[in-house]
């Protein structure tokens, strides 16, 4: 009976120390991206001729106010509050998108473009941030609903929540 116990008990460990914890994998890895000096330039001329002072980061530029709560990685959600307004071509200013008054946008952070997944880690919940985007971190050469190809962007997000 002993030994029986003893199998079971071997057998049990086994099984319980094989089993997956989670269906889910993540990589926290940061998006590699880094802006052309080209852009960069535009970027920092943009700043500058707007009398703008900002951090810079794989090239592009952005400005936070932090919040007390957590960061997030690539792996979270985001809860935010955000707009998105086209600082190039012929309609800067232009707003292209924004989270509805009130009623906050929950996305993946690693399905979202390359800026926000190398900038919303550095911000903490309740924190605001506003970046300014070239192309190769944005959307690139491609055009997207109401934004240009090759379009340099800003948006300002407010971290809600992890």
């Amino acid at each position: 009976m002993k030994r029986i116990l003893t199998i079971g008990l071997v057998f049990a460990i086994l099984a319980t120390s094989c089993k997956k914890t989670s269906n889910v994998e993540c990589s926290t890895v940061t998006p590699p991206d880094v802006a052309t000096a080209a852009e960069t330039a535009y970027l920092q001329n943009f700043l500058n001729a707007n009398s703008i002072t900002a951090l810079g980061k794989n090239g592009m530029f952005y400005t936070l106010t932090q919040g007390t709560g957590t960061s997030p990685n690539d792996c979270n959600s985001v809860t935010i509050d955000y707009i998105g307004n086209l600082i190039s071509g012929t309609t800067v200013g232009a707003q292209f998108d924004a989270s509805q008054a009130g009623s906050p946008s929950s996305f993946p952070l690693n399905k979202l473009i390359s800026a926000w997944r190398i900038i919303l880690p550095l911000v903490k919940s309740g924190g605001t941030v506003t970046i300014f985007v070239p192309p190769s971190l944005a959307y690139g050469s491609n055009a997207t609903g109401s934004i240009p190809a090759n379009s340099y962007l800003r948006f300002i997000i407010t971290l809600r929540g992890v």
